[in-house]
């Protein structure tokens, strides 16, 4: 049986057809948001390349938004799509469980 081929890279798994949705919320212009921002664009384009949206909404600015989306605290990172809905919030520094808590792991498949 011919195997199926995929843009995906080796670490993360994309939906069919589209682009991963992200929001990431953070608490204003402090070094610790500036950073975040940092880490989360870093980490799309070298685990994401090009197949994602990054939206990053201050709760200062926006506080409807961080209201609506029940965040308490930042930084928080939502992967809204593809479905289910993810959360990751705090330290965006640890990569390998950023990748498993937003569901974008390849899982490891033993079949022959």
């Amino acid at each position: 049986m011919p195997k199926k081929t995929t843009s995906a890279s080796p670490r993360t798994r994309t939906p069919a057809g589209g682009k991963i949705s992200l929001r990431l919320y953070v608490a204003g212009a402090t070094t610790r948001s500036r950073q975040a921002v940092l880490l989360i664009r870093r980490f799309c384009e070298t685990e994401l390349a090009g197949r994602y949206d990054l939206k990053v909404i201050d709760i200062y600015q926006q506080p409807e938004l961080a209201r609506l989306h029940q965040i308490v605290v930042t930084p928080t990172l939502i992967k809204e799509i593809p479905l289910p809905v993810r959360r990751h919030m705090g330290n965006l520094a640890a990569l390998d469980s950023l990748l498993v808590e937003l569901d974008l792991a390849v899982r490891s498949s033993t079949a022959t």
